[in-house]
């Protein structure tokens, strides 16, 4: 009997009684390989001593200060490493708890800035199919992913759906990455002029798509037109890189890949690597301008921003992850698990494609790779797979509705920066045993 309402009220979940590395034990004692960081959160791996320190030594010194009252030296030196590490034109850090607590405010933000600066009638938010911005009514309202929001559309304010940028899924035959880019980015424009150009006031997109289609990159320039799109209509570029960003794809923000800077950005898990609930909006300098010259707020608060004990955890995090240059081992073994997926999957008659960017990749399961038709979902062959990695003894990061919020299952495979070449090729030997065990329930 619990009292606990967890996600799924008929789950039987272990009881995680330690984890150390990249690597759980429950209470039975069995070991997990934590391949997906829980949610592509832990950066990295779990027991990292110099971050437990840093925790530790904040809560000697100051466990929390509300921050109506009072600043604190760890959030101002949290915030001063973000802004230096920070794509060109970001100035200023508004410290949360979460990715959802974060594009709620950059949404707000977003909505303000354009008050401020005496266009109020800007209030149109545009995103992309198949994205998830987080789970807040706002956040929700901004994303794309169908099954999340479907019971609660009626509490949801009026956003606006582009196509996404999926080559799999939705390149045509014989068109070049240039001109499918094109074509995809043109949908931003279109879209803007359907609603009034001076009626938009944000364009929200995860660089590299996240947990809903399974770590989908963009292609050619795609976010370079979209950039251009946004700055000829005077519409702001919100970033969301909550799950995508803070070192994930091989560089600190996936952004830096695509050569362009967003207006707001937003980050959160691997920003504290799950060692303390925090999240940020990464803001430029403009939008900060606007408010000091104007009101002279954000209009907007959380009790735990700006946490000091968060902010401390945040900053060794992102310290352990400079010193020790973990962003080359992404990048290294990045390559690795893309090969060693390659070589396990490739030519596997269920896996169409094998996707993604650093330690951030996926496979999309299909019934048939020369048509890419989906599984039929009543087999929920996403949740049978989870079932039989978890068997054994393997975390990854399954999801259905892939193509259209209904059809299509992938896998997200996120772990540690700490990973080793011998963790990748066991990750991709236990995930290939769990797909064909899914596969054979039938």
């Amino acid at each position: 009997m619990t009292h606990l309402l967890h996600r799924n009220i008929h789950a039987d979940l272990p009881v995680a009684t330690a984890a150390q590395g990249i690597r759980f034990t429950d209470a039975e004692g069995r070991s997990y390989i934590d391949a997906s960081g829980g949610a592509a959160v832990s950066c990295l791996g779990h027991g990292h001593r110099d971050v437990i320190d840093a925790i530790h030594a904040q809560v000697d010194r100051l466990a929390y200060a509300h921050s109506g009252f009072f600043t604190s030296d760890v959030a101002e030196a949290l915030a001063d490493r973000l802004v230096a590490d920070a794509p060109e034109g970001i100035s200023h850090v508004y410290l949360v708890s979460g990715g959802s607590e974060a594009v709620e405010a950059a949404l707000k933000m977003a909505r303000q800035y354009f008050t401020e600066i005496g266009e109020p009638q800007r209030r149109h938010v545009i995103a992309r199919r198949q994205s998830y911005h987080g789970n807040t009514l706002g956040a929700l309202a901004a994303g794309g992913n169908e099954w999340r929001r479907a019971q609660f559309k009626p509490l949801l304010m009026q956003a606006h759906h582009i196509a996404p940028c999926f080559a799999y899924r939705e390149q045509r035959d014989g068109e070049s990455d240039a001109d499918y880019a094109a074509r995809a980015a043109g949908e931003l424009e279109e879209k803007i002029l359907e609603l009034g150009p001076d009626s938009v006031a944000a364009f929200v997109a995860e660089p590299v798509v996240g947990a809903t289609a399974g770590a989908v990159p963009p292609v050619a320039d795609y976010f370079k037109r979209i950039r251009a799109i946004c700055d000829r209509y005077g519409v702001l570029l919100i970033l969301d890189e909550v799950m995508c960003g803070m070192g994930r794809t091989g560089t600190l923000h996936a952004c830096e890949a695509e050569g362009i800077a967003p207006d707001l950005m937003t980050i959160a898990k691997g920003l504290g690597g799950g060692y303390q609930p925090i999240g940020a909006v990464l803001l430029a300098r403009r939008i900060f301008d606007a408010f000091a010259g104007g009101s002279g707020f954000f209009q907007h608060g959380h009790t735990y921003m700006a946490h000091p004990t968060a902010a401390a955890a945040a900053l060794a995090v992102q310290q352990v992850i400079a010193r020790d240059d973990l962003l080359a081992n992404v990048r290294a073994r990045g390559a690795d698990l893309r090969a060693t997926l390659t070589d396990a999957f490739g030519v596997h008659p269920h896996v169409g494609d094998i996707r993604g960017r650093g330690l951030f990749q996926a496979i999309e399961l299909v019934a048939d790779r020369e048509t890419r038709a989906p599984f039929d979902p009543a087999r929920k062959l996403h949740a049978k797979i989870k079932a039989a990695a978890m068997a054994r003894g393997l975390m990854v990061y399954p999801m259905g509705g892939t193509i259209d919020g209904v059809r299509g299952d992938h896998v997200l495979l996120a772990p540690p920066f700490i990973v080793s070449q011998a963790d990748v090729a066991e990750i991709v030997g236990r995930l290939a045993e769990a797909v064909d065990a899914a596969l054979a329930q039938g």
